[in-house]
């Protein structure tokens, strides 16, 4: 059965989402987008032409409803559009820190509530996507979410507690990494590789390298001592400060309080 679908925010995540479910084919009875930012809505509608712009309530009043807001914006967007959820929809908040007795706080009425820790990789459909369903959720209608969801990439069902962790974890992961890729990238077309060259050997080799960490067999210092030259061993303690002061203290700030 096509249900609609509504989202409460235009901006990246929703982007990635809607990409995802087009790479697939899935079809839907209609999609309906509501931002705050009439620019964003316009450039979204720009690279999805089939969506239709609405405001909040509109959005909200769909079979399945994505909250794609941030966290501050949450409670009192929730205030806003808790007339309009259908009793029998499915609300899916994919943003942390507001936890599923929160979200009931507004949406009492609505048993099938969910969260979800979305990957940009879901645009390319290869997404780590873990998902917490609330007690009481209809099995039935929890069978037809995760087989929408697993249009994205992977999904697999968390408890709620470890959704902050997941945020830090995979869902940002790629941003501690991919502007080192992009310097390194380009260095290497300054040593004398093509952009291509240089290119397949970051890709190639990143790929490889986490192959033999995670599937050799040999602990992590031996998968490190494989390599005896280190060039920027020097600033490791450094850079291992700025991901545990970064990370962890990003963690404190997102988990539920």
């Amino acid at each position: 059965m096509k249900h609609s679908l509504g989202f409460i925010g235009g901006g990246r995540i929703t982007k990635i989402l809607l990409q995802g479910f087009i790479n697939k084919n899935v079809k839907f009875e209609k999609i309906v987008v509501a931002d705050t930012n009439t620019e964003v809505l316009a450039n979204l509608k720009k690279r999805f032409p089939d969506i239709v712009s609405a405001d909040a309530k509109s959005a909200a009043s769909q079979d399945v409803v994505f909250l794609a807001l941030h966290p501050p914006m949450i409670m009192d967007t929730l205030e806003l559009i808790k007339n309009n959820v259908k009793a029998e929809a499915t609300v899916i908040s994919l943003a942390p820190k507001i936890n599923m007795p929160k979200l009931a706080l507004k949406l009492g009425h609505v048993k099938n509530l969910a969260r979800l820790i979305p990957n940009a990789t879901s645009y390319i459909n290869e997404g780590f996507n873990p998902v917490t369903f609330a007690t009481g959720f209809d099995q039935e209608k929890k069978v037809e979410i995760l087989s929408l969801l697993k249009n994205l990439g992977q999904i697999f069902e968390v408890s709620e507690e470890k959704l902050e962790s997941y945020a830090i974890m995979p869902a940002m992961l790629p941003t501690y990494f991919w502007f080192q890729w992009r310097e390194i990238s380009e260095m290497g077309e300054k040593i004398g590789l093509s952009g291509e060259e240089s290119k397949q050997s970051i890709y190639q080799t990143i790929v490889a390298a986490l192959h033999l960490l995670y599937k050799s067999g040999l602990t992590p210092a031996e998968v490190i001592d494989l390599i005896p030259v280190k060039p920027i061993g020097d600033h490791e303690p450094q850079i291992t400060e700025i991901y545990n002061n970064k990370l962890i203290g990003l963690f404190e700030k997102i988990k539920p309080s």
